[in-house]
């Protein structure tokens, strides 16, 4: 039963981060022509893998329910890495980094604990 829950938890939190970060990815393409207009609009907060909460009410008006509930999920997610990056300039850096600590420890790590529970 608990490796069940764990395996679960690895999938949706893996799932989670990497939609965050393709969603990130392409606005960020989509938005390479368009950046004053986006930072006026309030896009700033999805470049950051920690929003203050003034970037997150701006990223609230500008983004879809769905893409919304993603980019909550992906700020509680990835919290705990944000610091690996706070202080690059890329936004890129900023985003990546953080995502891919994560993919590593709720993917592979919760992966692991769950194989463990099963008594593997």
């Amino acid at each position: 039963m608990l490796e069940r829950v764990l395996r679960l938890a690895a999938i949706i939190c893996s799932l989670l981060v990497a939609a965050g970060w393709v969603w990130f990815a392409a606005n960020e393409t989509n938005a390479a022509s368009q950046d004053t207009q986006q930072e006026i609009a309030g896009r700033q907060a999805a470049r950051v893998a920690d929003p203050s909460p003034d970037q997150e009410r701006a990223r609230e008006r500008v983004n879809g329910k769905v893409h919304e509930a993603i980019d909550d999920a992906n700020d509680v997610l990835l919290k705990p890495f944000a610091f690996v990056a706070r202080s690059s300039s890329s936004k890129w850096v900023r985003r990546t980094v953080p995502a891919l600590l994560a993919l590593l420890v709720y993917g592979f790590g919760l992966g692991l604990l769950a194989r463990f529970a099963a008594g593997r």
